[in-house]
């Protein structure tokens, strides 16, 4: 069973217990009731919250991640429903990589990318084991061949190398945009050290992203590595935003109160909170119509100063040194 579906459920079933107005209740099952409907939905309208990349792309603060798709968790059926919904959504950013599934994530993003290439921002990786002489040209090619498309618009580095690596990923970065087969690149898991190591290679000042775990339960970028992206005017990719399968913060029961105010599921607040300053684009997973839309609703809230306090207060942030 689907532990992040079931604990929605969980959540949906408990939002009584958890001190929640009647009227508040009733709005969170609708939301889940709602969630039932296809991509199609009229009442479903793609929300405007956008995160601009160093060379001026503007992008969708929330996306999808896909790592676990094609892989039998659900159907593709269900599962390209729910890319389509997301999308519908406002989520049109997609994230995938090369050895997710050995590549049948690609694979199965291959078929909604046939529909509507011009509308989604795609983003695929390498592996650092990939790096090696031609390897990074290799690699490209191969995703671009399942994914069924000339180009992506993102492609990153998914774990760091040895820093006397750098400058020949950032040659083979470089010469797949200049041949137009990326249009920008990044980097993922990389901390501070690793950052400033990139920044002195030529040409390293180009990375567009770098993707890294954060969510409410999970802050620890917030004590040096979110200030340095800030103050180098990159943002952050957030994965896991939700706080990753084994430790979702769904069920939370703060989540659930502010939920309620706001009329929505503890999961798009969650999201909100991640997207909140400007600087961070969430990529969420999901292989169900029903949690995609739930999904994308946090590109509509507007987390009160009040909403934070509490937050914060529930899931504190690391300790800064004074």
């Amino acid at each position: 069973m689907d532990r992040g579906l079931l604990n929605r459920r969980q959540f949906t079933g408990g939002c009584t217990a958890f001190g929640l107005s009647l009227s508040a209740a009733s709005a969170m099952v609708a939301v889940h009731a709602s969630a039932e409907v296809s991509e199609t939905d009229s009442a479903l309208k793609p929300a405007g919250r956008t995160v601009k990349l160093p060379d001026g792309t503007t992008v969708p603060a929330l996306g999808q991640g896909c790592w676990h798709l094609g892989q039998g968790r659900h159907s593709p059926a269900v599962e390209e429903e729910a890319l389509r919904t997301g999308m519908s959504g406002g989520m049109t950013l997609l994230d995938t990589s090369g050895n997710y599934g050995n590549g049948r994530s690609e694979e199965l993003l291959s078929h909604v990318l046939a529909e509507r290439r011009d509308r989604i921002f795609l983003v695929s990786k390498v592996e650092g084991n990939e790096v090696a002489g031609q390897g990074i040209a290799h690699a490209c090619a191969a995703s671009l061949a399942r994914l069924r498309t000339d180009y992506l618009d993102l492609y990153l580095l998914h774990w760091p190398v040895s820093s006397a690596q750098f400058p020949g990923v950032v040659s083979a970065f470089e010469q797949l945009r200049t041949a137009r087969k990326i249009r920008a690149w990044g980097v993922s898991n990389f901390n501070v050290g690793q950052m400033e190591d990139l920044w002195r290679v030529p040409d390293g000042h180009r990375c567009a992203t770098n993707q890294v775990a954060y969510s409410l339960n999970n802050r620890r970028i917030e004590h040096d590595l979110l200030p340095w992206c800030r103050q180098h005017n990159m943002p952050v990719m957030a994965y896991s935003p939700l706080g990753g399968d084994k430790n979702l913060v769904v069920s939370d029961r703060t989540l659930a109160q502010v939920g309620g105010e706001h009329g929505c599921s503890a999961a798009a607040v969650a999201l909100a909170w991640v997207i909140r300053d400007g600087n961070v684009v969430a990529i969420p997973e999901s292989g169900s119509p029903a949690h995609a839309k739930e999904n994308a609703a946090g590109l509509s809230i507007a987390l009160t100063a009040r909403d934070l306090q509490t937050l914060d207060a529930a899931f504190p942030g690391p300790v800064r040194s004074t």
